[in-house]
């Protein structure tokens, strides 16, 4: 089984096996000593690997610092970049927003004065057709007048007409 520090862990682990279990190193006397120096050698490999992981931890995690302090450089970088945007959009917001209120209170402003001109303006089609009517009925009336004043100058001129010719007719 390979580590990614490059080292192999089985046998380093077989020996921390062998100094775990005693029956695991031969029977006798003799082998006593040397399951000593097994047990030191395989201790020192065990620190040395320790030792190879906790630089290779530290390795990584320099990496990671490293890597997380230029993200926060470039967190930085997009919060200038987006105030600035923000900053080039602000003053054109303000005026919107200013035109925008006025255009709210003209409305308000709007509303009544067209409520107005629509009583107005029906109130106008009502006069309007009133004085229309009116002004056919004076028509009606003054052709009515003119016939009627015209008829009666013919008939007093036919009675004058008459009278003149007793008149005449009397000298």
């Amino acid at each position: 089984m390979q580590m990614q520090g490059g080292g192999v862990v089985e046998p380093a682990m077989q020996m921390v096996l062998r100094v775990k279990h005693p029956s695991s190193l031969g029977s006798g006397g003799g082998d006593e000593e040397d399951g000593e120096g097994s047990s030191r050698s395989a201790l020192s490999v065990f620190k040395a690997k320790e030792e190879q992981i906790e630089r290779r931890k530290m390795e990584v995690r320099e990496k990671v610092f490293a890597h997380l302090g230029r993200v926060e450089e470039e967190s930085k970088r997009l919060a200038f970049i987006r105030q600035e945007l923000e900053g080039m959009a602000d003053p054109t917001r303000k005026e919107v927003e200013s035109i925008r209120k006025r255009i709210d209170t003209v409305n308000r402003q709007l509303k009544p004065l067209s409520k107005s001109c629509v009583k107005k303006e029906k109130e106008y089609k009502e006069v309007l057709e009133a004085y229309n009517d009116k002004s056919k009925e004076k028509a009606l009336l003054v052709n009515r007048l003119i016939e009627l004043v015209s008829e009666s100058e013919r008939m007093r001129m036919k009675k004058l007409e008459e009278l003149n010719k007793t008149v005449d007719s009397l000298y």
